[in-house]
């Protein structure tokens, strides 16, 4: 399987799991009453401003409730932590090793690195990763293989990223590939990315690469349809 297939499998699968379970029903997302509350004693967050949260996104006021009512939905507790994710993640990807990538995209999101995802968190990402410009997006993955969050790409980030990539896919990549396979794609890939020959990728690097490299930008296809 190719790789731009692998990584668009899983970004399909963040939108999945936020938007599991929505109740078109639900109309409401600011004003809460009575029976809402007696309905789980233990919710104990709210979103912020609808009109706020919409300005932020891509989305409308009518997805935003859809999807924050699937939301609580799973999460009565209105966060997620990164146990829980890697748990839900794992439901996704049966026949493989989802924890190790789980981590890295937890961390993705996880702005503010409290521990903990909120529902503005998810569905600002959502928005990018659905609905977001060609560089939104690729700021966005720029950020995923930043694992240590120095503003530069390293071929060892590259390498972790793309190892949890194929140890997520599992038995649905035929044949399965060696170590040695992931780190020669790793060694072509960075060398064609890391323009000065300085041993790190920069965001400007990274985002004039895959701008060219058409592999690179058919993994940012999945979305334009799926909402």
């Amino acid at each position: 399987m190719p790789l731009h297939r692998c990584k668009s499998n899983i970004k399909y699968s963040t939108y999945l799991y936020v938007a599991a379970n929505i109740d078109p029903s639900y109309q409401q997302l600011n004003t809460y009453n009575e029976d809402e509350e007696q309905e789980s004693t233990t919710v104990r967050y709210h979103p912020e401003n609808l009109e706020q949260l919409q300005s932020q996104t891509h989305f409308s006021r009518q997805e935003l409730q859809l999807l924050y009512r699937g939301f609580k939905n799973d999460c009565p507790s209105g966060v997620v932590n990164e146990d829980t994710f890697k748990n839900i993640y794992a439901l996704f990807f049966p026949l493989g090793d989802s924890s190790k990538y789980a981590q890295f995209l937890f961390n993705a999101f996880d702005k503010d690195k409290n521990g903990s995802l909120s529902f503005e968190e998810l569905v600002c990402d959502l928005s990018v990763l659905l609905r977001g410009t060609t560089e939104e997006k690729l700021n966005w993955a720029f950020n995923l293989y930043d694992i240590n969050k120095d503003g530069q790409i390293t071929k060892e980030e590259m390498l972790d990223i793309l190892k949890s990539i194929y140890d997520l896919m599992g038995k649905s990549i035929h044949p399965r590939l060696k170590e040695e396979a992931v780190r020669q794609h790793v060694r072509m890939f960075f060398q064609k990315m890391d323009i000065n020959q300085d041993g790190v990728v920069t965001i400007d690097e990274f985002i004039d690469c895959c701008q060219k490299d058409e592999n690179a930008m058919e993994s940012l296809k999945i979305f334009d349809n799926s909402v």
